[in-house]
């Protein structure tokens, strides 16, 4: 799996992740958590399935595993 989310993606994503939660939390929609978990793990993996489908990449440096 090659990487194609960059740090400032990244950085980005976790942010997104970080408010989706708390206002889950706060405003109790619970369903809200499910783009949270999913921009998360994104994030920590540093790969998008949708990035993929449409032949993006924001990572500077092709990482291959």
């Amino acid at each position: 799996m090659q990487n194609n989310v960059g740090k400032i993606d990244q950085t980005v994503r976790y942010v997104i992740a970080v408010i989706l939660i708390v206002l889950a939390i706060i405003l109790e929609i619970w369903w809200l958590l499910i783009p949270a978990i999913i921009l998360g793990f994104t994030a920590a993996v540093s790969w998008c399935g949708l990035y993929k489908l449409f032949g993006i990449n924001t990572c500077k440096f092709d990482k291959k595993e």
